[in-house]
């Protein structure tokens, strides 16, 4: 049956919700932010389809077009909002009193309006601009965004039609066709379009970006946003976008030519600096290329009477602030302060007690190269036609051995302690997670102690109902992985009996009542508290738990991750070490050999809690299972040092150097 529905014009204080509108029951639709478009739209558009209204006793009742009646309320009481009161009248359709069908009316409004195409609505804001002569600040206005979205919108509208009709064939995605605007110009970007697709082959968003790339480099790059200014005074073309940041520098060859001229004045101001026979520069530090070129690197020096007193009041200062930097109550950012300045001291030491030796600046040089966004020098570099065996105290190290220092690892005794905290920390996790293998062993223990003969079969854990007190120099900063896993466990407990309105007697017959898999989690989480600080078992001392930790616990790494708190209380040559000769990062530490300790801590904190995708599959082995030789289970065979692997490029390596 055909409906028609009779023209009113009601006043907008006489409109009141219907409660057949279907969106009676989510204020959410109605709330500010959701409507800011509306609003924005009336107050300069008006309103463009009439509201579909139902006499009811307090008024005419809003069956469909509620919210646009919410933005209509807002611009009443919008004081900034010219033309807008509540005896305004605005066009609706009037619904009869007699109509069985309102629920389904104000349904349909709702779900029959098809939403509009998003190439569509690029196109239609690019033709506001070009055709009615609007600009993006008073698009943003009629919409009640920002000008940065509209900016976006325009950008996408404004791609080459061929792209814009392939999209709407679906010859290619939206995603895309959007991939193309990060070329302003249309006939570039026609260009890349023809040669994707000549072939019909599948083109997918990334190789139009790779594709744009080599007809320029966009100004909100690192590259260019570091040379553009050069650019600009020389003449270079510039293809303008909407949103400045997207625009682009054509000519790549000047660009270039612009970034290594930069890269070459680096790199011979720090050969002047320093003394080095040659400087060199590329755009990219290529570890193939360089593999045939030795390094080294500065060597001890007994600075002179001056300096000796300078490293005499670093010393001292060193001192104060690592005193400081233990008090417990000081603010993040005071403590980050206090480190920055631990590393000023630090390298300020170093330089006044190393430095190169004249036989090794005699033969080698600095390479400035472009990494990260900024201009890294590597320094010592030994051509290969230089590379001879050195002499004396020389530090020549060649290009594939890495430059970790030869000092030995070791474990002071407070890093000791600790760790055994932390180890006993995840195995209570492991306990915790492996109830019926804990049950048997709590239970084995107890039975044990009271019928075996002489001492008990492990003193590793207390099961006389005592939660082991467990101390750490620095508890708030260690990988919290255990007790987040031990948290998760006790959540899960059934803790339906432990009512301490109850007496003992009630809570003991409310436990018996448990189903035995209850039983066996709660006795596992009450031993898991029990454990007490521990490195590796040996077998020989400790069978019993030597071998129930190969079953619960066969690699540690499950339930704790080294992080900064472990690396920080390592010496940096340990850290180059490890890098270079347990996970098989060679190139890493050699460009970390001249970063401060605190870029190699951060590029180790950054590696262990998200290996790279640049490793081998040896590294991230490695990586994965490395851990201090005394945390690890006993028995379980440690994973092969990885060869010195060349990353396929140098995206993860630290900003160091």
């Amino acid at each position: 049956m055909t409906r028609s529905f009779k023209p009113v014009s009601v006043a907008i204080g006489d409109l009141v919700p219907h409660p057949a509108n279907v969106r009676t029951n989510s204020p959410e639709s109605y709330a500010s932010e959701n409507i800011a478009h509306l609003k924005a739209s009336i107050a300069v558009l008006g309103l463009l389809q009439p509201l579909l209204v139902q006499k009811l006793s307090a008024g005419f009742g809003v069956l469909a077009g509620g919210r646009r009646h919410a933005a209509l309320l807002e611009l009443v009481a919008d004081k900034t909002a010219k033309g807008f009161t509540k005896s305004t009248k605005i066009d609706c359709r009037l619904v009869p009193d007699d109509c069985d069908v309102t629920t389904a009316l104000s349904l349909a409004e709702n779900i029959t309006q098809a939403p509009m195409n998003a190439i569509d609505e690029f196109e239609a804001f690019a033709r506001m601009m070009e055709v009615d002569g609007q600009t993006p600040e008073t698009i943003a206005k009629t919409f009640g965004t920002t000008v940065a979205v509209v900016k976006g919108r325009l950008r996408y509208g404004l791609i080459h039609p061929d792209i814009r009709a392939a999209a709407r064939a679906k010859s290619i995605t939206l995603d895309v066709m959007k991939a193309f605007a990060d070329h302003p110009s249309q006939e570039v970007q026609r260009e890349v379009f023809e040669a994707l697709t000549k072939e019909d082959n599948y083109v997918q968003a990334y190789t139009v970006r790779n594709a744009l790339k080599s007809r320029g480099v966009q100004v909100s790059d690192d590259i260019g946003a570091f040379v553009r200014k050069d650019y600009e005074a020389r003449g270079g073309a510039i293809a303008a976008d909407l949103l400045d940041e997207h625009s682009v520098l054509e000519d790549s060859a000047l660009v270039e030519t612009i970034l290594l001229e930069k890269l070459a004045a680096a790199a011979e101001e720090a050969r002047a600096e320093i003394g080095f026979a040659w400087a060199d520069a590329v755009v990219q530090y290529d570890y193939a290329a360089m593999a045939d070129y030795g390094r080294v690197y500065p060597g001890p020096v007994e600075p002179d009477e001056k300096g000796s007193r300078r490293v005499d009041e670093i010393t001292a200062e060193l001192e104060k602030l690592e005193h400081e930097m233990e008090n417990e109550e000081l603010e993040d950012e005071a403590y980050n302060d206090l480190y920055e300045r631990v590393d000023e001291l630090e390298a300020e030491a170093r330089d006044l007690q190393e430095a190169y030796s004249a036989e090794d600046l005699a033969r080698s040089g600095v390479i400035a190269a472009w990494a990260h966004g900024k201009i890294s020098l590597y320094g010592g570099m030994v051509r290969p036609e230089d590379k001879a065996e050195s002499s004396g105290n020389s530090s020549f190290v060649p290009g594939e051995k890495g430059a970790a220092d030869s000092d030995e690892i070791t474990y002071p005794a407070s890093l000791t302690e600790d760790l055994k905290t932390e180890r006993a920390m995840a195995l209570g996790a492991a306990m915790a997670m492996h109830p019926e293998a804990t049950l048997d062993l709590t239970l084995f223990k107890l039975v044990t102690d009271v019928l075996g003969h002489g001492m008990g079969v492990t003193q590793a854990i207390r099961v006389d109902a005592r939660q082991e007190y467990r101390s750490h120099a620095k508890m708030d900063e260690i990988d919290g992985t255990s007790l987040e896993q031990v948290a998760e466990v006790h959540d899960a407990l059934d803790l339906s009996w432990a009512d301490d309105a109850k007496s003992p007697a009630d809570q003991f017959a409310l436990f018996r009542a448990l189903d035995a898999g209850e039983k066996a989690k709660l006795v596992a989480y009450a031993t898991a508290a029990t454990t007490q600080s521990c490195l590796a078992r040996d077998r020989q001392r400790d069978s019993l738990m030597f071998d129930f930790e190969v079953e619960i616990m066969p690699d540690i790494r499950a339930h704790w991750t080294p992080n900064a708190a472990l690396f920080n209380r390592f010496k940096k040559a340990w850290l180059l070490k490890i890098l270079g000769e347990e996970l098989g990062l060679a190139q890493e530490a050699v460009t970390l050999a001249s970063s401060t300790k605190r870029q190699v801590v951060e590029f180790c904190d950054k590696l262990f809690a998200e290996p790279f995708a640049t490793l081998t599959d040896a590294q991230r082995t490695a990586v994965a299972s490395w851990c201090p030789p005394m945390m690890q289970t006993a028995g379980v065979e440690p994973a092969e040092t990885p060869e010195a692997g060349m990353p396929e490029d140098e995206t993860e390596v630290a900003e160091a150097a």
